[in-house]
Order: C-alpha cells, then structure tokens, then sequence
C-alpha cells in the first residue's frame, strides 16, 4: 500500500478483513519468506474465505514448474488451506479450486461452492441480512415465478426459490452456473432451472427472436413470472437491460453501486415506483455500500 507521499506504509495486520484470513496472513508471508521458490516473482496473493476453510490463489511473473508445485503442496498441507497458483493464463490447482461455505438465512442453513475467481458476496453476516431483507419484502407480495439475472453461484437464487413455484435463473460465467448447480443439487432445491445466458440473450429468447441450444428443454412459456430479481455488476444495468426489466410487475434491484442505482432507477420510475429500499454496509470505514430496492409497476 501506498501513502500520500507515494512512499509504501507497512501493514502487518489487517482487523476489518475476516478473522480466518487475518491471522493467515501473516503465517503465509513468514512462510512463503522462507522458500526462494515460492517467493521468487510473486505478485500478489489472493484470500477467499469461508466456513469450510480458506483458499488462497498465488500470482508469479513466472512459469510455475514441478519445483513451486512441490513447495506449494507442503505449504498448503502446513498450513491447511487450498492453494491455487496463477501465472499468465495457466492455473494450477493443487487440492481444490473451490471451498464450501455455509449460510444462515432465517431459520434454513445453506451450504454454498465458492469458486476461486469467481464472484461472492464478502461478508457473510451482511450477505444473511441482505437476503433476509428480500425475503421479508416478498412476504408482501403475491409470489408466482421468479426470473432472476446475473444469479452468479445461486446466492439470492437457493433461499428465495421457496417464495416461488418456479425459478428461471441466468448467468453468463461457465464456472458461476457450475457451482449454481451444485449448489442446488447440495441443498435439494429442485425448482430452479439455471441457464447459461446474458439479460441481453434472454431478452432475444422470451421475445422469440432467437432461439439457443443452451434453452434446449427449457419451456420459457411455463413460466408466469411475478418478479424479477438484478443483481447487476458495479456498472449497472444498460439500457436494454432497463427497458426489459420495466416489463415486469415486481422487481427486486440488489446494487453494489448507489450512482449506477440511482441512475437506473430515474429510468425505471417512468412505468415504477419504490415500496422498500435498504441499505447494506459490507465494508465499514469505507464509500461502498450495497442497496436493496424494491418496485412495483405503477
């Protein structure tokens, strides 16, 4: 890290981070300190925790050889963790690429895959609220079906399935729509069906202007849905993606990003109006924020 005069300021420890990657830290530096192998080109090191244990993914400017695996293997048996190692588009994966994680949503406990380099949610607590929240606001509501887009691993997708009949679930990473699966089939919920396509794709497909092999068995007409749940990346929805979300009665906006919310929101309000909003701080002492917004077509 680097302070005001752009001189580097030591940190040796790191109290808002989770407990179990706090005191990783340290152990892993003195211990990568001590190998020439597993120090030499390193760049970075990435920390993913969950209740289940910690993975770490190491990234070099250098080609990792037989040699860093053998080090690498000892140090992630030394210290009972996953190691993943990165180098130039090449991944090696010693024991797991994923850790599970389990999380506490009202009176259910649900058991999550969490793959390295794909997207979850960084605090566990605010994650069962935020959740919570929603499910709460759907008590109000009458529930048919759910469309849900960019579900990612099925972290909103598993708790709120027991609100519908159905689930229609949309996500374009391979590996988010691989552990969504697993997920689901871990926590026996057999009412989602996921599939591998952007909003943009959907769009093109319920309006019957395409047709995708990745729909193959999929009735888009069983389907009556009732809500539509975004969770949309830092940048928001588009405006294609707007103009489609307008199109549903109920819609759940879950934002990372309160300007790109706001914004979307001043284009939604033309056909919606906000019942409930919330807000969500996954990282103390810092301008982030998550939100929560609930509309309902006027």
């Amino acid at each position: 890290m680097y302070g005001f005069d752009k001189r580097p300021v030591l940190i040796d420890k790191c109290s808002k981070a989770d407990e179990a990657i706090n005191s990783l830290m340290p152990q892993l530096l003195k211990e990568i300190k001590k190998s020439d192998v597993l120090k030499k080109a390193l760049f970075g090191a990435e920390f993913l925790s969950a209740t289940e244990g910690v993975l770490v993914t190491l990234t070099y400017h250098k080609k990792l050889d037989d040699s860093w695996e053998k080090e690498a293997k000892a140090l992630e048996e030394k210290l009972n963790i996953f190691l993943v190692g990165r180098s130039r588009g090449i991944k090696k994966v010693l024991s797991s690429d994923g850790v599970w994680d389990s999380l506490h949503v009202k009176n259910r406990v649900y058991k999550y895959y969490l793959q390295e380099g794909a997207f979850s949610q960084p605090n566990r607590s605010v994650n069962s609220q935020m959740i919570g929240w929603v499910l709460e606001q759907l008590l109000k509501s009458d529930c048919k079906d759910l469309l849900e887009l960019y579900c990612g691993h099925g972290n909103f997708t598993l708790p709120l399935s027991g609100s519908f009949e159905k689930v229609l679930a949309t996500e374009i990473s391979k590996a988010s729509i691989s552990a969504a699966l697993k997920n689901c089939e871990v926590n026996k919920v057999n009412n989602i069906t996921f599939v591998r396509l952007s909003a943009q794709e959907l769009t093109e497909a319920l309006d019957k202007k395409r047709v995708f092999r990745r729909l193959e068995g999929v009735d888009l007409d069983g389907f009556n849905f009732s809500h539509l749940l975004v969770d949309p990346p830092r940048a928001g929805m588009d405006e294609k993606s707007c103009a489609f979300a307008s199109r549903f009665k109920n819609i759940i906006y879950i934002s990372c990003n309160p300007k790109t919310l706001l914004r979307d929101i001043e284009k939604l309000s033309k056909t919606h109006k906000i019942v409930a909003n919330a807000l969500f701080d996954q990282f103390p002492y810092t301008n982030h924020l998550e939100c929560g917004v609930l509309l309902s077509s006027l």
